[in-house]
């Protein structure tokens, strides 16, 4: 397993791939693409996540960066702290959704966004010619700790016109959490106290980075939580993976939303708000089509990657945007996906609207998305790739990113991974069974 390197920032096994050299190397880097501005470092909860801070906190003043220590944050809040402290950008060490050996160092822009292909080949760049340098003991950057960024970030998804706190705590809604002992535990008890959330239940909170189950919030790895809402008689169950990016929603019946259809309640829930167009990536579900229908938008599509639905959102001025991963945008906060800003929508749309979250979640079009994968470790994936554009040339695939095959009842999408070395093949149908067959006939005639 070598180190993934991409314009976004580095991910590997620590100590294995990711180790103290490239850390250094990699942060030294991006520091002088920063022309040594104020840089913002968090972290998830992972074990290696303080090691990795010291080290990367250490490189960017000894290039004449100065430093904002977060500690333990989401990455949303990160991003909020970017624009919080007028910064030239920040370095996120998470690996997200990866397993606990995992961790990476994610890099944003003063924009707090993602970096775009022109800026983090830069870095690239400046790292394999190691054409850093180094400051004199004079000129070396400083450091400060941020204790407030949560708050901060809390504060302003309260003051959007749109959130209601007194209207959500008139409901007294009981609510479940399964944050996997990542940054969640940290973010979600103070964002649910101050929407006035008393009654809290939660699973797997000890802020620890030993994750109880699979990070990544599939079906397969939440059935702890589902019952939990069901035990204790919740009304909603919010799960968020690692770094707090992505949120997934567990009805009050205990039943899994599906990550796809966290975005489909924010976008119906901004769609009713402000009139405008949205903007996804090409594997999220096709009830983000309906509901723009419903409202008289359309739902711009992007390749697949945060900063390439954010670009496609300032390209069509969308109100809203994200991936169906569980990830929401809401332009009105920052560019970037925030579980925070997902949850406060969630509430406030069941608040509103006075309905549950099992009849929210039963009145959207019914798709089923299926995600699953195939390892590349003895395959050549732009071989697959090739080969599915060929046998499905007659339905005109899509190749913006990988190979999109609509279906009339459905679509597969084949794409390599940015972040681990395999083809993400996901899958929509109307049923479990059509979204398995759909994948099942294109994996069987590329291989």
């Amino acid at each position: 397993m070598a180190l993934m390197i991409s314009v976004s920032g580095i991910r590997g096994i620590f100590g294995t791939d990711l180790t103290p050299e490239n850390l250094g190397r990699f942060s030294a880097a991006f520091g002088s693409w920063a022309d040594g501005g104020k840089i913002v470092v968090g972290r998830d909860t992972r074990v290696t996540g303080q090691v990795c801070e010291d080290i990367v906190a250490a490189t960017l003043q000894s290039v004449g960066c100065d430093v904002v220590q977060l500690g333990v944050a989401t990455t949303p809040t990160v991003a909020m702290a970017v624009l919080k402290h007028s910064a030239a950008g920040a370095v996120i060490i998470s690996a997200s959704h990866n397993p606990a050996e995992w961790n990476a160092l994610k890099l944003l822009n003063s924009r707090s966004e993602f970096l775009d292909a022109g800026e983090g080949g830069e870095v690239i760049r400046i790292s394999e010619d190691q054409s850093y340098r180094y400051k004199p003991f004079d000129q070396i950057g400083s450091v400060e700790t941020d204790t407030d960024a949560l708050d901060h970030h809390i504060r302003k998804i309260l003051d959007l016109p749109y959130i209601d706190p007194d209207l959500i705590a008139s409901k007294n809604f009981s609510v479940a959490m399964d944050p996997v002992n990542g940054t969640g535990a940290i973010a979600l008890p103070p964002l649910l106290h101050a929407l006035g959330v008393d009654e809290i239940h939660a699973v797997h909170d000890e802020p620890d980075g030993r994750f109880a189950h699979n990070p990544e919030p599939l079906p397969e790895h939440l059935q702890d939580i589902c019952s939990l809402v069901r035990e204790k008689g919740c009304d909603l169950g919010l799960v968020t993976d690692p770094d707090g990016d992505r949120l997934a929603l567990v009805s009050d019946k205990g039943n899994l939303f599906g990550e796809e259809y966290t975005q489909a309640a924010a976008f119906d829930f901004m769609l009713e708000k402000k009139g405008g167009a949205c903007a996804t990536n090409l594997s999220s579900s096709r009830v983000t089509d309906d509901i723009a229908q419903q409202y008289g938008q359309e739902c711009h599509r992007s390749a697949v990657g945060e900063i390439n639905v954010v670009q496609k959102m300032k390209e069509v001025n969308a109100v809203i945007g994200g991936e169906g991963n569980g990830g929401v945008i809401n332009p009105d906060l920052h560019y970037g996906r925030d579980a925070l800003m997902g949850a406060a929508i969630m509430m406030q749309l069941l608040a509103e609207r006075d309905i549950t979250a099992e009849d929210y979640r039963n009145s959207l079009p019914g798709y089923v998305i299926r995600k699953s994968k195939m390892d590349l470790a003895d395959i050549d994936g732009d071989a697959i790739l090739e080969k599915a554009q060929k046998v499905y040339r007659d339905y005109h695939p899509d190749t913006t990113d990988g190979v999109k095959i609509d279906f009339e009842d459905g679509w597969v999408h084949l794409r390599k991974s940015n972040t681990e070395p395999i083809i993400r093949i996901y899958s929509e149908g109307i049923s479990a069974e059509k979204a398995k067959e759909l994948a099942d006939t294109v994996v069987a005639a590329v291989r």
